[in-house]
């Protein structure tokens, strides 16, 4: 049986940013040799494919001379080898980590040619970066260069005078380094509890919690020895406070995450990533608790953010116009969300099909073309949403889609349609263990309204599905269909005579 070929090079590749793409592409013009336009050829070959194609490459690459499947392989393997080689010398240039080991390292060669005072003016640079940007491993061996010179010198007097500094530095450094261990044990033993129970509501899961929240570590923030580990504090309480769904105190803890992070900016250039989760709750934490002002204010920053991967790229892209697409959903603003949708649509097509996965903004693309009133454009965007691969955690969305396919119908006026489109969701729903209010009353209403003859008729049966929707609110288990859709403010529109978008609007009380 023939082996199946590798990903990992393919995988690489598609991986890397704009950026390390072009940074390998100068690599390899410096380390030129024969076998360069091979590599070069083979990673321009893999870029462009969009998904893996052995055989293709072997043509591109050997075009009429004999594969040797050996050779290829040895190429491939070379290639990816020199793509690692290449992102080291990428992140020595832009990470700090990379910069310190590179100035510590300078000093062992320094030490072992006796050159002391190169080391000593090293060290100081060293040991400034290195509490600037609080690595513990870097000081710790800065201090034990300062030691080791003094006594490869002889300097006595310098012993004498700085040996209880150095111990009282390393002894406060080792604390910072075990405290900020800790805070970041305690985070993900949370992270761990809320992901093994994600839906369950239990006493149990939460006494869990409130034990861990209970150490002795998160009582104070005072406890916290480093920005670092201040910054695992409100991370750990911002996990905490959304998984038990108080969400005012998400929203405060996001908010305070945030602002820690932003006023150590230097931490940012180095590490990205966790800004962009913090943002991101911040951000959830305002819509949940409808402050749509702030989360206007927030939105721009996501677009200052200067990604470092392309994971970060991808991810501040995709948390951006999630954002925004909501912001304008649940504000009405759906003129608004049309253009940031063609903006959206436009910028997508920067980034490779297999790391974009256009499935996660398909309902959002809905809501906003059913917001305009373009239902022809918002029923194609339904079916697509409706045809993404089912998984068990998405059968109540499943649900939500085929009511939802139902109303767009109705809009369009589509009766016969409608007559078939109700017996099949009828038969879909009937399928499960139980049919929720929400859909009992939802099919009654378009079961009954073929028999309506008057707009008086029509308006009183608006009012009455109102009315039981309103009741259906104050359930838990119907309430999550109106989390997704306003199906109440679709039925004020019809009893006011008002477009979907003027009684969303209106009812935000949102303004720019």
């Amino acid at each position: 049986m023939p082996k199946t070929p590798s990903l990992k090079l393919f995988n690489l590749i598609k991986s890397l940013s704009g950026s390390e793409k072009r940074y390998f592409k100068l690599f390899i013009r410096e380390n030129k040799n024969e076998k360069t336009s091979k590599y070069a050829l083979l990673f321009d070959s893999i870029d462009e494919q969009e998904a893996n194609d052995e055989e293709a490459l072997k043509a591109i690459i050997y075009k009429d001379e004999p594969i040797q499947s050996r050779k290829y392989s040895e190429l491939k393997a070379y290639l990816y080898e020199l793509i690692l080689k290449s992102l080291q010398g990428y992140d020595e240039k832009s990470s700090v980590d990379y910069k310190l080991k590179g100035m510590l390292h300078s000093v062992r060669v320094l030490y072992k040619r006796s050159h002391y005072s190169e080391c000593k003016e090293l060290l100081v640079k060293a040991k400034k970066v290195a509490y600037k940007y609080e690595s513990f491993i870097h000081i710790l061996e800065v201090l034990k260069w300062e030691k080791q010179i003094a006594y490869a010198q002889s300097d006595i007097v310098f012993l004498d005078k700085e040996l209880d500094r150095i111990n009282n530095e390393e002894n406060e450094c080792l604390e910072q380094r075990g405290n900020l261990s800790a805070y970041q044990n305690l985070f993900y033993r949370v992270m761990i509890g809320i992901r093994k129970d994600a839906l369950l509501r239990s006493e149990e899961k939460v006494a869990n919690l409130n034990l861990i929240m209970e150490n002795k570590l998160l009582t104070d923030l005072r406890n916290a020895k480093s920005h670092k580990a201040r910054v695992f504090y409100f991370r750990i309480y911002s996990l905490f406070y959304y998984s038990i769904i108080n969400y005012e105190k998400f929203h405060i803890m996001s908010k305070r995450l945030m602002r820690l992070m932003e006023s150590q900016a230097h931490f940012l250039r180095e590490d990205i990533a966790d800004y962009i989760s913090a943002l991101t709750n911040y951000t959830a934490s305002c819509g949940l608790l409808e402050y749509y002002e702030e989360v206007a204010e927030c939105l721009p920053k996501f677009l200052v953010i200067k990604p470092k991967t392309l994971d970060d790229e991808l991810r501040v892209y995709n948390e951006y116009y999630t954002n925004k697409f909501s912001l304008c959903i649940f504000t009405g603003d759906f003129k608004e969300g049309e253009l940031a949708l063609k903006q959206h649509l436009k910028e997508q097509e920067k980034f490779d099909s297999e790391v974009f996965e256009s499935g996660r903004f398909y309902f959002q693309y809905f809501y906003i073309h059913f917001g305009i009133g373009d239902y022809p454009k918002a029923l194609e965007y339904l079916n697509e949403w409706l045809n993404l691969p089912r998984r068990v955690e998405r059968q109540d969305l499943q649900s939500l889609a085929r009511i939802l396919n139902l109303i767009i119908h109705y809009e369009m006026g589509n009766t016969m349609l409608l007559e078939y489109l109700f017996r099949s969701t009828y038969r879909f729903l009937r399928k499960r263990n139980r049919m929720f209010e929400f859909e009992k009353k939802v099919l009654g209403f378009i079961k009954e309204s073929n028999k309506i003859h008057s707009l008086r008729e029509l308006m009183h049966a608006f009012a009455n599905l109102k009315d039981e929707f309103e009741k259906l609110t104050h359930i838990p288990s119907e309430k999550v269909m109106f989390q997704y859709f306003d199906f109440i403010s679709w039925l004020e529109s019809k009893i006011e005579n008002e477009s979907f978008a003027e009684v969303v609007r209106r009812k935000s009380n949102y303004t720019k």
